[in-house]
């Protein structure tokens, strides 16, 4: 098992570790749902160090990016980051992604941790134009800063002005620290995501600069679980739970990252096909009034028969009510349709609802 470069900074906190993606990572230091709400009131800060980076050089860098991610790389400018998707040949996908352009000829793309040795494999079998492909995953540490006072926070150590909209990035120091700063985040909060290489020692002392900055705001260490109730707050996919090899893009409501008319890339053929034969199901937010946690793989019901299943739940620590995500057969998706959680042999009303679940 890897330690990231805070690893003793969590043990010395006594954070909670477990076992996730090949690291030692803290899942809480106190309690999930203080952390959650430090971060959507105040501010928190969470070690991502496990995150991929890959960086992609070369003539044809563009080229490569768009044949093997499903967005439209052309449309971005020096600066600027992308939500994507790598796809399979039968449109499964492949692994979400972030898309960082630095110049035509050098992009940074930021891949899930569970999936580095797989994603950097697939990218290299689809290296059909000559770029380089730099997989620096260890050798990057990940701290995001998240929530409505980070930008004071991080301002306070920054050597620019963060004065950059959302999805852009510029390089920097932060705490004397070079880095590639990002208006980013999982959390549907103003945040910035602080990327460098650096010694355990340079680590905790941007850790350090960063709680010293933020202390007059409460901030809070912020461990994986309340990063988990937060991105489903805000009903963004998780890989493994939302998305996989075996749903695509259409059905799994990312239609609007996924460029058909861009022209060719991997898995196009297959969503052209899907288009035109239109979805048989489809993933949905939903929500209900009762009682219940609603857990990933539960069924979705009407009147006793399944009609899909639930694929990230939790009490939403916001509206103290119970939220999903899951896919329905695509006649129950609209929304305001009723679906039924069933939950220990009973049926639980629920909703079809809009995302996002705690409106911003």
């Amino acid at each position: 098992m890897k330690k990231t470069t805070f690893y003793n900074i969590h043990e010395k906190l006594g954070a909670k570790m477990v076992e996730f993606a090949g690291y030692y990572m803290p899942i809480q230091y106190n309690s999930i749902i203080a952390e959650h709400k430090a971060v959507r009131n105040a501010i928190g800060v969470f070690d991502v160090s496990h995150m991929g980076e890959v960086f992609v050089t070369g003539e044809k860098a563009l080229d490569f990016v768009q044949h093997i991610t499903v967005n439209d790389a052309s449309k971005l400018y020096p600066g600027r980051v992308q939500y994507s998707a790598m796809l399979y040949p039968d449109g499964g996908i492949v692994d979400d992604l972030l898309v960082y352009k630095f110049t035509d000829e050098k992009f940074l793309l930021v891949i899930n941790a569970s999936n580095i040795e797989k994603d950097f494999n697939w990218m290299q079998q689809n290296n059909k134009f000559g770029v380089e492909l730099s997989n620096q995953s260890d050798e990057y540490s990940l701290l995001a800063v998240q929530g409505p006072f980070s930008k004071e926070v991080v301002q306070a150590i920054c050597d620019k002005e963060l004065d950059m909209e959302y999805y852009h990035f510029f390089e920097s120091k932060v705490a004397g620290i070079d880095m590639i700063i990002s208006r980013t985040g999982y959390t549907g909060e103003i945040g910035y995501e602080l990327y460098f290489k650096g010694t355990v020692a340079e680590a905790e002392k941007v850790w350090n600069k960063v709680f010293e900055a933020g202390e007059k705001f409460g901030i809070k260490p912020a461990g994986l679980g309340c990063r988990d109730s937060l991105r489903l707050e805000m009903g963004y996919c998780l890989y493994g739970n939302d998305i996989d090899a075996t749903t695509n893009p259409l059905e799994a409501n990312l239609g609007w990252i996924t460029k058909i008319n861009k022209g060719d890339f991997i898995g196009r053929d297959v969503l052209l096909k899907v288009k035109a034969e239109g979805l048989k199901r489809k993933l949905v937010p939903i929500s209900s009034d009762e009682k219940v946690f609603p857990r990933h793989g539960y069924d979705l019901t009407i009147d006793g028969k399944k009609i899909g299943a639930v694929t990230s739940g939790t009490v939403s620590p916001t509206t103290e009510k119970p939220i999903a995500l899951g896919y329905v057969d695509f006649e129950y998706s609209k929304e305001g349709s009723t679906v039924n959680f069933f939950i220990r042999g009973k049926e639980v009303p629920a909703k079809v609802v809009s995302l996002p679940f705690v409106k911003k």
